[in-house]
């Protein structure tokens, strides 16, 4: 038996197929998939949910951990700061680790969480509760290259400690350099198949494949079959590197 499954020091990549289903309190009749966490050489957790129709999950403000959602279909109510907000297929969110909030399905929907521990930094606020839909965000040409579009789903500012992009790629189009950061990646390809590089190797990767890139780890991508390829993903920004 083969797998294109890959775990290694500074990167992983993990085929859906191959992740069980788990359970967490806060989202009691969820499906859970957890593709990265510390275990993992991660500094995040982000996970894969499927919540069926007119369930929910919760979680009680710590002050610590902040969280991004991200759904991948279906329609959910967020409610948060006093206010509800539906997000439909498209839909991302970020809360900060002030608010409490509440997720519920109102079809069956499919999500990505993300949760960190939130790094302040002196002399800058917490944000407040962000929502909004990939379709708002403007495809910006890449290096030049109009086969290669990003979009921005968090504004670049201070006030947050991460971004979270989605990158898509016409077939034969690519990242065009060899990246090589401090900043650590958590990678759901949404649409379509490539090779990716990491480390030293390249890899066959298609839809709902993840990937963690751990600090440092090379990395490129070229989008390959005939649909454009597309993929959403993670970095740690704007904060001082801890020593």
């Amino acid at each position: 038996m083969t797998s294109r499954t890959r775990v290694k020091p500074r990167y992983a990549l993990l085929p859906l197929e191959g992740i069980p289903f788990s359970r967490l309190p806060e989202w009691p009749r969820a499906q859970v998939r957890v593709l990265a966490g510390p275990a993992l050489g991660a500094g995040f957790v982000e996970c894969l949910l499927d919540l069926p129709a007119g369930e929910s999950g919760q979680h009680r403000a710590d002050g610590v951990i902040e969280f991004f959602f991200s759904v991948l279909s279906g329609s959910v109510t967020l409610t948060v700061d006093g206010r509800d907000h539906t997000l439909v297929e498209g839909g991302y969110t970020l809360v900060p680790p002030t608010s409490d909030f509440r997720m519920t399905a109102r079809t069956a929907s499919q999500f990505l969480l993300l949760r960190k521990r939130y790094q302040e930094s002196a002399g800058v606020p917490v944000f407040t509760t962000l929502v909004g839909n990939q379709a708002d965000a403007r495809g910006e040409i890449y290096c030049g290259d109009p086969g290669a579009r990003l979009q921005v789903l968090i504004p670049d500012d201070f006030s947050y400690d991460l971004a979270m992009n989605i990158f898509t790629f016409d077939t034969g189009h690519s990242l065009p350099i060899t990246e090589t950061h401090v900043m650590e990646h958590g990678l759901y390809v949404l649409q379509g198949k490539g090779v990716y590089f990491l480390d030293d190797t390249w890899m066959e990767v298609e839809t709902t494949d993840f990937i963690w890139m751990g600090p440092f780890c090379p990395q490129s991508y070229y989008a390959a079959g005939p649909v454009a390829s597309k993929y959403i993903y993670y970095k740690n920004v704007n904060r001082e590197i801890p020593l």
